[in-house]
């Protein structure tokens, strides 16, 4: 039997027991993989029945679970999607083939053109691709904020947004990509709210919750309509697969789970399964690499060649980045910059005499990772909004792993004796 009430379990019990009935699979204990492309018909009306529960909503099997094709569902999706949304205290999720996936659904389901959306910076190079370069060619405008925790620069940009167009979609990645600078939830559900009273049709409030994950933060719980999370990262946690999931009020999550019909950028079966097993040791894993990063953080934060560390737990008391962190966050998590005094020959330099630490892009796997975030992630982000965004030739993005953090400081610190 499987739990039925995800509201009476904490997040971790519910990444290892809840959306999964052993009855339903001989009783194996974990979920088998549903390796199939499409699903048999008992009979011709029943064909017809499934088709109509799954297009129209209607009819003797409507609210049942029953599949056609993998690409518009399998019983691997159904598990991962219950799961992800239960974590994430939501009415519904959706999986799909990668996080910048699940970010091109959002976009391509909730914005027209002609619209104008508002984000801030820093945010990750792909999100700002999709938003500043590609909507852009189908019409649609953008505006950005530079401090999400900052109420009279948010509504400015608001304001500067709807005077391009309707303001249909605003979205906050938090902890940012690269400097884990964060965005004020509360702040953004009531812009929502303003901007929707002024203009007659609100905007959804769309949260990247990537860098911390569900066990850091619950976006839900601040009254946003979308919560988006790049699986690939910590849930996932073994930098081998990639895959994206958007937890959310139902009418939302329907309308991306149909469109993904046709855009055919589902989470394959074999990838779903992989997304279970891992979600079940994320919560052990998260903590671990986070003890690491406030070690790592404080080392390098005392490091004469090191200019400043953008690690949450280092915010100030009495400010209001430190207010919303108290406020919206559980953990400080275990990805974030520092900068070298220089600048890119200096970092280049530290980067190529490392050791342990893998120089990659990509964060939230057991190893760590560490890059120089203007040559790489946000590569393809012009210098000034990269400069805007506190992106400088000398920030390098850090994702602590689960090393030793011995280890991990002593590779840091000869490193950094070539700089």
């Amino acid at each position: 039997m499987s739990i039925d009430a995800p509201g009476n379990y904490r997040p971790e019990t519910l990444a290892v027991a809840y959306g999964y009935d052993p009855a339903s699979a001989l009783g194996s204990v974990k979920p088998p993989v549903y390796l199939t492309s499409t699903f048999i018909y008992p009979s011709a009306q029943h064909a017809k029945d499934v088709h109509e529960a799954f297009f129209d909503g209607t009819g003797p099997l409507a609210g049942e679970a029953g599949h056609i094709y993998a690409r518009l569902g399998h019983p691997g999706l159904d598990i991962l999607e219950s799961r992800l949304a239960a974590i994430d205290g939501a009415e519904a999720s959706a999986a799909f083939a990668s996080g910048m996936a699940a970010h091109s659904s959002i976009a391509l389901s909730f914005v027209r053109p002609g619209d104008s959306v508002l984000y801030g910076r820093p945010i990750y190079g792909g999100v700002d691709m999709l938003y500043g370069t590609v909507l852009k060619d189908f019409g649609c405008h953008h505006e950005n904020y530079l401090d999400g925790c900052d109420p009279i620069a948010v509504r400015a940009a608001a304001d500067a947004a709807m005077a391009k167009g309707p303001l249909t979609l605003i979205m906050a990645e938090t902890p940012a990509n690269p400097t884990a600078a964060l965005v004020d939830l509360d702040l953004m559900v009531a812009v929502a709210d303003e901007v929707g009273a002024r203009q007659g049709r609100r905007p959804l409030v769309v949260v990247d919750n990537t860098l911390l994950g569900p066990f850091a933060q619950r976006p839900m719980e601040h009254g946003v309509d979308l919560c988006m999370t790049s699986l690939t990262k910590y849930c996932a946690g073994h930098s081998d697969l990639l895959a994206g999931g958007v937890s959310g009020r139902l009418e939302l999550v329907q309308k991306l789970r149909a469109l993904r019909t046709t855009w055919g950028n589902h989470l394959d079966p074999f990838t779903a399964w992989l997304v279970v097993r891992s979600l079940e040791s994320a919560s052990v894993r998260i903590d671990r690499a986070m003890s690491n990063a406030r070690t790592v953080a404080e080392f390098l934060h005392d490091h004469p060649k090191v200019a400043g560390v953008t690690y949450l737990g280092f915010l100030p008391e009495g400010s209001r980045a430190r207010a919303v962190y108290d406020r919206q966050c559980k953990a400080a998590g275990s990805t974030f910059s520092f900068h070298l005094h220089g600048g890119e020959a200096e970092a280049f330099r530290m980067l190529d005499g490392l050791k342990l630490l893998k120089l990659a892009v990509s964060l939230g796997g057991s190893e760590t990772l560490i890059c120089h975030s203007a040559s790489t992630t946000h590569y393809a982000v012009v210098p000034d909004a990269r400069a805007a965004g506190g992106i400088t030739d000398a920030t390098l993005r850090l994702s602590v792993g689960l090393e030793h953090v011995d280890d991990l400081i002593a590779d840091l610190a000869q490193a950094l004796e070539a700089v």
